[in-house]
């Protein structure tokens, strides 16, 4: 699936660096190695690669089980959820001068819901003749 390899970098046997820097899946550090022994010490614990920080020097890769790849997506995904939004969301209600009492309450609770999920609401009164 090529959404998710972009999204959590590269998994597993493709990796394009012959230098690495290996974390284990403890969280420490095994030091620089050749990408055969990485991959070797992959196949003897059955783990998979994953990359964390490609712009380091050299690259880091990080020892993981299929539940910490599942678990870091889950992580990393809330994260990107909770994260502004980069477009401001508008909405935008209409009603005319001559509305009715029980739509005029109906419609301000809209109003109340789309400002605690912080979206930017719009009024406009239409007037009638």
């Amino acid at each position: 699936d090529p959404k998710r390899r972009a999204a959590f970098g590269s998994v597993g046997r493709r990796i394009p660096y012959r230098i690495l820097h290996v974390i284990n899946e403890n969280g420490e550090s095994l030091g620089n190695m050749h990408r055969a022994e990485a991959l070797k010490l992959m196949d003897q614990h059955n783990l998979k690669l994953v990359l964390l920080r490609e712009n380091a020097e050299p690259p880091v890769y990080r020892l993981m089980t299929g539940k910490q790849i599942h678990e870091e997506q889950l992580r990393r995904a809330e994260k990107k959820k909770a994260s502004p939004k980069t477009g401001m969301c508008i909405k935008e209600l209409s009603f005319s001068s001559t509305i009715a009492r029980k739509d005029l309450e109906t419609k301000t609770k809209q109003i109340a819901q789309w400002i605690e999920k912080k979206y930017h609401v719009k009024v406009t009164i239409r007037r009638t003749k």
